[in-house]
C-alpha cells in the first residue's frame, strides 16, 4: 500500500493499492494499443485535444493546486501558478509541435531527401514530488503531441496528483491509454523499464535514482533523458542593482519552499557589496510569512516530508561545525525548517558542495570575475547559474567559461517552453521543452529517393 499523507498535518489522505505485475501488464496492453492509433492521428486532432486538456487545467485549476498542497506542502498561490504553467505548455506545443516536427528537406545527390520526425512509442516517465505537475506536463505535452504515449510512475508521495493528471488528459479526450499513471514504488520500475512494449524513459529526480535508471536502459539500448539534482550559483557583482538582485535572490532560493532543483542555492557576493547585500538579504528573508500551506498568505510552508528537513538539518549543523555562521533561522519542527542564510562558507562545506533541497542558503564570497566562474564550475552540478551585473557585456565574456546548461542574467533560472532546459555534469543529460524536447522522443529519420 502507498500512502498520500498531509506533511502539515500528518494526516493520510489516501491510501494507494500498489499495481501488481498483472496490473502492470494490462496498461502496457492499453498503452500499446493506444500508440497504433494515437501515431497516425493527424496534428490537428492532437491539437485539440491539448487545447481541451489546457481548458481542463485552468478551469479546474482550484481543485488540481488543492491536492498539490495537501499531498506535498507547496503554498497554495504558489500551488495554482504551477497549474496556470501546465496550461501554457499544453497551449505552447498545441500551437508549435507540427511546426517543430515539419519533415526538412536537405538537398543532396537523390531525387528528393528530408528527414522526417516519427513517433517512438511507449515512454516511460519517472517523475518527482517537488512540481508534481509542472514536471508531468513539460514531459507530457511534447511527448503526446509527437504521437508518443505516456505511462507515468509518479513519486510515492505524490501518487494523489498522478491519478488528477490522468483525469486532466481524460477528460480533454486522449484516448484510453495514451496516458496512465501506474501505481507503482521504485521497485517496480525496472519490470517496466525492461518490457519490450516501453521505448524509452525520462527521469526527474535524484542522482542515485537517475544512474540506475540510465544503467538499465543503457543495458537495453533504450533512450533516456535525465534531469536531476543542481546546486545553482547567484553571482553578485559590484556593479549589480542590489534593490532587484535581492528581491530576486530571494524568490530564487525561497519559493516551493527551497524544494526546487533550480533554486538558487549558494549566493556568491563580490567583497565590495557583500555587506550591504547580506543585510537587505537578511531583512527580506525575515520578512517571509511561514504557515499554513493553505493559507494564501502564505510563503514558506513545510518541506514534503519530515526525513528532508532533517537531512537540511543535518547539512546547517556540518557547516556551522566546520566553521561557517548561521545568521538567521535553522530551526526544525517535525517538516517545517525555518530559512537559514549562513555567511563565511567555503567550498568545502556541505551547504556549498552538497545540494541543500529546502530553505536554506550559504554566502561564499570572491574578488574577481575569474574567482567567481571558479566558484560556479567547482561544483559537480551543472544545471544553471545567475550573473547579476549591469554589464551585459562583462555577462557575455564570462559565459563561454560557465559550465552550466542554462545561463540567466538578472533573473532566476526557470523553465520556459519556448526554451530548452537541462543541465551537464551530474545535473543530467538530455533537454526538455522548445523544438529539442519534442525531438527527443521521436526517431529522426533519414527519408532518400533515386
Amino acid at each position: 500500500m502507498i500512502l498520500s499523507q498531509n506533511p502539515y498535518s500528518g494526516e493520510t489522505l489516501k491510501e494507494h493499492k500498489e499495481f501488481t505485475s498483472n496490473d502492470i501488464d494490462n496498461a502496457l496492453k492499453k498503452a500499446s494499443s493506444a500508440f497504433k492509433f494515437w501515431r497516425n492521428e493527424t496534428f490537428s486532432k492532437r491539437s485539440q485535444l491539448m487545447l481541451k486538456a489546457a481548458e481542463e487545467l485552468e478551469e479546474n485549476k482550484k481543485e488540481y493546486a488543492r491536492t498539490i498542497t495537501l499531498e506535498m506542502g507547496k503554498p497554495i498561490t504558489q500551488s495554482l501558478a504551477e497549474i496556470e504553467k501546465c496550461a501554457w505548455v499544453c497551449r505552447y506545443y498545441a500551437e508549435t509541435a507540427e511546426e517543430h516536427l515539419a519533415p526538412e528537406e536537405i538537398a543532396t545527390d537523390a531525387g528528393r531527401s528530408y528527414v522526417n520526425y516519427a513517433p517512438m512509442g511507449v515512454v516511460l516517465a519517472i517523475m518527482p514530488w517537488n512540481y508534481p505537475f509542472w514536471q508531468v506536463f513539460r514531459f507530457a505535452a511534447p511527448a503526446l503531441m509527437a504521437g508518443n504515449v505516456g505511462l507515468l510512475k509518479h513519486a510515492s508521495n505524490t501518487m494523489m496528483c498522478g491519478e488528477k493528471i490522468e483525469q486532466v488528459f481524460k477528460r480533454a479526450g486522449i484516448p484510453e491509454g495514451g496516458f496512465q499513471n501506474l501505481i507503482i514504488g521504485s521497485k517496480k520500475v525496472e519490470e517496466v523499464l525492461r518490457d519490450e512494449r516501453v521505448k524509452a524513459v525520462t527521469l526527474t529526480g535524484s542522482g542515485p535514482a537517475g544512474s540506475a535508471v540510465a544503467e538499465t536502459a543503457g543495458k537495453l539500448i533504450k533512450k533516456s533523458v535525465l534531469e536531476l539534482g543542481g546546486s545553482n550559483a547567484l553571482v553578485i557583482f559590484e556593479d549589480a542593482n542590489l534593490e532587484e538582485s535581492v528581491g530576486t535572490c530571494v524568490q530564487a532560493r525561497f519559493q516551493n519552499t527551497g524544494q526546487s532543483c533550480i533554486a538558487g542555492k549558494r549566493l556568491l557576493l563580490h567583497k565590495d557589496i557583500a555587506d550591504k547585500f547580506t543585510e537587505l538579504f537578511l531583512k527580506k528573508v525575515k520578512e517571509l510569512k511561514a504557515g499554513d500551506p493553505l493559507d494564501e498568505e502564505t510563503y514558506i510552508g513545510v518541506q514534503a516530508r519530515e526525513d528532508l528537513a532533517k537531512d537540511l538539518e543535518e547539512q546547517v549543523k556540518r557547516s556551522v561545525e566546520m566553521g561557517a555562521k548561521l545568521l538567521t533561522g535553522g530551526d526544525r519542527k517535525k517538516a517545517f525548517f525555518a530559512p537559514a542564510v549562513l555567511g563565511r562558507v567555503t567550498k568545502e562545506m556541505p551547504v556549498f558542495k552538497e545540494e541543500t533541497f529546502g530553505p536554506a542558503i550559504g554566502i561564499t564570497i570572491f574578488n574577481k570575475d575569474e574567482e567567481a566562474v571558479d566558484l560556479i564550475n567547482v561544483t559537480k552540478f551543472g544545471l544553471g547559474v545567475s550573473l547579476f551585473t549591469s554589464s551585459h557585456e562583462r555577462a557575455e565574456k564570462l559565459i563561454p567559461s560557465i559550465e552550466d546548461g542554462a545561463v540567466f542574467v538578472n533573473e532566476l533560472v526557470k523553465s520556459d517552453p519556448r526554451l530548452p532546459f537541462g543541465g551537464t555534469k551530474e545535473s543530467g543529460y538530455g533537454r526538455e521543452l522548445s523544438r529539442f524536447g519534442i525531438r527527443e522522443f521521436v526517431n529522426i529519420q533519414t527519408i532518400y529517393f533515386k
